[in-house]
């Protein structure tokens, strides 16, 4: 089989190597620590950790995404805002 249709650049492996982690550190935590202890926060309806890294992935893509359309800084400075909404995310959603 080719892949010669997608550009497999190093940062492209990466995000791909990255979310693996995560989904793979997430399924670690929850053998270890099941349940995840849901809860409310301030979208007003119980959230667990999955749920958490989810909103934290989709408005990440929002984030960079509107990013490229209206910013013309480097992406890098896109993925500092995304962490810093990932940390918003885990603490008060």
């Amino acid at each position: 089989m080719s892949f010669a249709w997608m550009a497999w650049t190093w940062p492209t492996a990466l995000f791909f190597v990255v979310i693996a982690a995560l989904i793979g550190l997430m399924g670690a935590w929850e053998i270890a620590s099941p349940g995840g202890g849901p809860r409310f926060g301030i979208l007003r309806f119980e959230t667990t950790r999955g749920d958490r890294l989810f909103v934290s992935l989709l408005g990440s893509a929002f984030i960079c995404l509107a990013w490229l359309g209206l910013v013309d800084a480097p992406l890098w400075w896109a993925l500092g805002v995304c962490a810093i909404y990932a940390l918003f995310v885990f603490r008060f959603v």
